[in-house]
């Protein structure tokens, strides 16, 4: 005899999946805990202590160079150096959140999982430093290992987690629920490749090449090769015959999700929360038998077709297995995100029936929709929980943030693509959405119309999936980020779901930012301003930003507005620097610095930005020498990206390009106006672009920016803003007063009259418009190039106009003189500059976070000693 093997297993890696581990300590009669192994003693004198002083950090610096990297001193170069200064930060971390989780652990309390696609973090050693309140110690430590902190953190590389506004939401509310010691913990995916690394082409057009920014490895995250899950694709769902409403899903695809840890740590505190990040496998890798009959392709086909689902971010869905491959990565993110939570629970022996009560899980938009099936499955093919009580137990537990009210914006999937890659859940979504129809028909009767309004399933061919309407129905609460636009929620896109659940369902959280990151770590000698002006400590102002109200006190003081100007001017040198050494050009810092970062959309008109510039560019021809000398001089800057498909979006860059070619040419303009587009936009471009400002713009057509973030950044770095009423921005000049905001354009209330006009009343731009007019005839002449190559562009704007560029635009040109003649009044614009910073207030994140706790999730702060 011998021991026997299933062939099947050949070639599975060999996992042991984390237990139910996380269990306290027993304890003795007295009450007194129980070392749980050894020797107490020889085990309490081997743990390490907090790095605190410039020996010990010194000491933990070289000796990660030493032993973690296996480098020495002679052979260390900044990279180097920054790795290890990354790992002994990282210590200081995982003692801290190691103590963070034992404590959560013993307070049994209700805990809240933030699940998000993006993550957009920016870089982690500062920040960390900055919360640690370390960052003198290693600056000091670091200068004596021969290196300066400055030259380190240039080294390290954004992780690619993100792309736009929800990532960096998602990172501020991490960094928040840390700083205000919630027991928060996000869920997302460790994409092996960032979006795209976006380079420029000399004809001006956007080019996409891979972002690896794991190539270094990334010092941040903690492998957790034992928390492993198995998740299924494709195969079949065959249902009980007993009436249970259970089913068994078995066959298809298995993948096993890893989980990677990055540790969030909160401001002046020991507080550090967690970014649990799932990685896919194979869970059968390396087919030998395969390789040795020659079938190369077959040996590693499924450790290709597993590794895909988390190469990169956002796979273009305009393709079959584009859009396929997406809602695997949904699927397998929410899926093991799940299963980590049901573990955790578990681990308090509560019963099932009370998971709402330890358990809430906030979904950052549609794209986290399908944990409601999945947790749903769970309950009842895996729990023996009846239909009614795992419906019950489902919305309690979800909560529901919409971040759009675009039509085409709403996420959908076909019922054929998701009949065939999660069969089970498209049985479960269909029992979800007739039980719901159901209920709608009993209160509503007759209205067939608002039946087929408020199904999940949306007739046409093929049948889509509405996902919004799925988190809707399946969650506790729904809000939207900006007062307007959780009002057009209610009263648009979700309006019958609102006659049906009621208003109370339908709530507002206005978006905010960290001030640690965009204020104290981007504009640091602002906020040492700040400091001694207040006179607090940094840690309660930036952790309480209505504080900074207190700075109207000193808006009359010369001194005060000297420093603040100089402040400013030197934040612009800066930039320039960085222009200068990474585009080749020449800024001139003196001038007026006017920001457009955004990703490129129609809806946010960068289209219209730069046919301003353009228009600003020909009034400049028209005027005499003596005329000009009046003119104030502006630098204008674009940053952002196109998705790879989005051909209009991608012209646009195109246009920017190379009217800067033209216009920073110009003799006779290019003392007055020059335009920049720095490619490769990042939260650490930004955090050069914000402090810098003296203007941004924010002119979405109105009603279709929900809200905005970056607006609150630029604000709170003293920058004014120019913008629609829309989103946000309303908020924001509620706050610091219409007189220091530049508003412009139509109102949301008269958008889709304008619209419906323009397609059955239609007026030619040159009646709307004759600047406008003048502006894309000039496009179209080939001024900057290959005319033709904008038509496309331009006729969005001559034909159908959706978004509104030929109603705003006189508008906003207007908008934009009362800018440069306010602009000449220096000392009233300083004014203006600080008043906007102080009554920024209401837009930290921290303030969002605790609505969210205390009005959405229930659950408290608790304090790590």
């Amino acid at each position: 005899m011998t021991s026997v093997t299933d062939p099947s297993t050949i070639g599975r890696p060999a996992m042991r999946p984390r237990s139910l581990t996380g269990y306290l300590p027993e304890r003795d009669a007295s009450g007194k805990e129980k070392w749980p192994r050894g020797d107490e003693k020889t085990w309490k004198d081997g743990l390490r202590k907090l790095d605190t002083d410039v020996p010990s950090i010194t000491k933990s610096f070289v000796n990660h160079a030493q032993t973690s990297l296996g480098r020495q001193a002679h052979n260390l170069d900044y990279l180097g150096a920054y790795q290890a200064a990354a790992l002994s930060v990282r210590d200081n971390l995982i003692i801290n959140w190691n103590d963070t989780q034992l404590h959560y652990t013993r307070k049994t309390g209700k805990r809240a999982y933030y699940l998000s696609l993006e993550f957009l973090m920016g870089r982690a050693l500062d920040n960390a430093l900055l919360n640690l309140g370390l960052k003198e110690k290693y600056t000091a430590g670091i200068d004596k290992l021969g290196f300066s902190l400055e030259g380190i953190l240039e080294e390290e590389r954004d992780a690619g987690l993100g792309n736009g506004g929800l990532g960096r939401l998602a990172a501020c509310y991490l960094d928040s629920s840390a700083s205000q010691e919630l027991p928060v913990w996000g869920y997302g995916l460790r994409y092996k490749y960032g979006i795209f690394k976006q380079l420029i082409s000399p004809e001006g057009q956007q080019l996409e090449a891979p972002d690896p920014w794991l190539e270094h490895s990334n010092p941040w995250e903690l492998p957790r090769l034992d928390v492993t899950y198995e998740v299924r694709f494709y195969g079949n769902s065959d249902r009980f015959t007993d009436g249970s409403g259970r089913a068994v899903w078995a066959g298809g695809q298995e993948v096993v999700a890893v989980a990677f840890d990055c540790m969030i740590p909160g401001c002046d505190t020991r507080t550090t929360n967690n970014l649990r990040l799932w990685e896919s496998t194979p869970k059968r890798g390396f087919d030998l038998n395969s390789f040795n009959a020659g079938d190369y392709v077959r040996a590693v086909e499924s450790s290709n077709s597993a590794e895909a689902i988390t190469s990169v971010l956002y796979p273009d869905d305009h393709t079959t297995f584009g859009k396929e491959l997406r809602l695997k990565q949904q699927y397998f993110w929410t899926a093991a995100s799940l299963a980590d939570i049901i573990r955790r629970f578990k681990n308090t022996g509560k019963s099932i029936s009370e998971f709402p009560d330890y358990v809430a899980i906030q979904l950052n938009d549609t794209h986290p929709t399908l944990a409601i099936p999945e947790l749903m499955r769970i309950l009842i093919d895996e729990e023996d929980v009846t239909w009614d009580a795992a419906w019950n137990i489902v919305t309690n537990t979800f909560f529901f943030t919409n971040h759009t009210v675009l039509p085409e914006a709403l996420e959908k999937w076909p019922v054929p693509l998701m009949e065939h890659l999660l069969p089970r859940h498209m049985q479960i979504i269909f029992d979800i959405n007739m039980l719901f129809l159901q209920s709608v028909e009993r209160k509503f009767p007759g209205d067939r119309e608002r039946l087929a309004r408020m199904s999940l399933i949306e007739e046409g061919v093929p049948q889509n999936i509405r996902m919004a309407h799925l988190a809707c129905i399946g969650s506790h609460k729904v809000n939207g980020v900006a007062e307007l636009h959780s009002e057009l929620v209610r009263t648009t896109i979700l309006k019958d779901f609102v006659e049906y659940f009621g208003i109370s369902k339908f709530g507002n959280v206005t978006n905010g930012i960290t001030p640690r990151r965009w204020l104290d770590q981007c504009n640091p000698t602002l906020s040492d301003l700040i400091t001694d002006t207040l006179k607090l400590p940094k840690t309660v102002w930036l952790k309480d930003l209505y504080k900074l109200k207190g700075l109207l006190d000193h808006v009359e003081d010369e001194n005060f507005r000297v420093e603040w100007a100089t402040i400013k001017h030197a934040n612009k040198a800066r930039l320039a620097r960085y222009v200068r050494a990474n585009l080749g050009f020449t800024v001139n810092k003196d001038a007026m610095f006017d920001v457009q970062i955004k990703r490129l959309h129609e809806y946010k008109r960068q289209t219209m930005n730069i046919l301003g510039v353009i228009h600003r560019y020909l009034s400049l021809k028209k005027m005499t020498a003596e005329e000009r000398k009046t003119v104030t001089p502006r630098n204008v800057f674009f940053a952002g990206k196109a998705a790879p498909g989005y051909y209009i979006a991608k012209l646009t860059i195109r246009l920017i390009v190379n009217v800067a070619h033209v216009v920073n040419a110009d003799p006779d303009t290019k003392d007055l106006l020059n335009v920049f587009f720095l490619p490769d936009y990042s939260v650490s471009l930004a955090e050069l672009l914000i402090p810098a400002s003296d203007i941004s713009q924010h002119i979405s057509t109105a009603g279709t920016e929900a809200s905005g973030t970056s607006n609150m950044k630029f604000c709170l770095n003293g920058g004014l803003l120019v913008g629609t009423v829309d989103g946000a921005n309303i908020e924001i000049a509620e706050e610091v007063g219409e007189q220091n905001v530049f508003f412009f354009g139509h109102l949301s209330s008269s958008v889709e009259d304008i619209r419906f006009q323009h397609i059955h009343h239609p007026v030619a731009v040159e009646e709307k418009s004759p600047a406008l007019a003048n502006v894309l005839d000039q496009v179209s002449s080939g001024l900057f190039g290959d005319g033709s190559i904008y038509n496309p562009l331009l006729d969005t704007i001559r034909h159908g106009d959706h978004y509104l560029v030929t109603d705003d635009f006189d508008s906003y040109i207007q908008a934009l003189r009362l800018v440069e003649e306010a602009y000449k009044d220096q000392t009233e614009w300083v004014k203006k500059s600080i008043r906007t910073t102080a009554k920024m207030g209401k837009f930290s994140s921290d303030r969002a976070i605790q609505d969210y706790a205390q009005e959405y999730w229930n659950i408290e702060s608790t304090k790590v000693q």
